[in-house]
């Protein structure tokens, strides 16, 4: 899996979470400085929360 910023430029929250990437607030900010450990996890949790999203219509259609 690639750690490259998962950003698509959409930067709205719902509930502290990314409707573009799926990721908190708190994720985003320490993105630069997290290691490739660490960004695979978020990567994985983001991807969930998506699917979430996604079910609930709250995910920007493409």
């Amino acid at each position: 899996m690639s750690t490259k910023d998962p950003c698509i430029s959409v930067c709205k929250f719902d509930d502290d979470i990314c409707i573009g990437c799926g990721r908190s607030k708190r994720e985003i900010k320490s993105w630069k400085k997290m290691d490739k450990d660490e960004k695979r996890s978020v990567l994985a949790e983001s991807a969930m929360r998506l699917i979430t999203l996604k079910a609930s219509g709250r995910r920007k259609k493409k």
